[in-house]
């Protein structure tokens, strides 16, 4: 089991930024996705990237305004948001796709059936 912890979260205003982070031990091994769940919605994937950073992901609500990284020293990925809008409002996770078949080094998965562990999440409210 892959505990992850997310962090970064919190409230801004429309067009404004953060930065979410997820750890956990031996991150850099796996291939990482961001998934979000808004209040009353299930939870959906945004963004994924490989072991490889160049391998990475968006859901189409998000392209051109959210950037996916990793650090595989710090075991560490990131997940900048920027021109935030009020449907970016959500409990925001990140979770190791361990379900994934094929190279983890070039594909990852926005599908929250490839991801079994979930940590805590970081909740992300954007509101005037």
């Amino acid at each position: 089991q892959l505990q992850v912890v997310e962090s970064g979260g919190g409230s801004v205003q429309p067009g404004g930024s953060l930065r979410l982070s997820c750890t956990a031990s031996n991150l850099g091994d796996y291939p990482i996705g961001w998934f979000r769940q808004a209040p009353g919605k299930g939870r959906e994937g945004i963004s994924c990237i490989a072991r490889r950073d160049q391998f990475t992901q968006y859901k189409d609500s998000v392209k051109g305004r959210f950037t996916i990284s990793r650090d595989n020293a710090k075991n560490a990925v990131y997940l900048q948001m920027n021109s935030l809008k009020p449907e970016d409002t959500g409990i925001y996770y990140c979770a190791a796709n361990l379900k994934l078949g094929g190279s983890w080094y070039t594909s990852c998965s926005m599908d929250t059936d490839k991801s079994p562990y979930w940590g805590q999440g970081t909740q992300v409210t954007v509101s005037s």
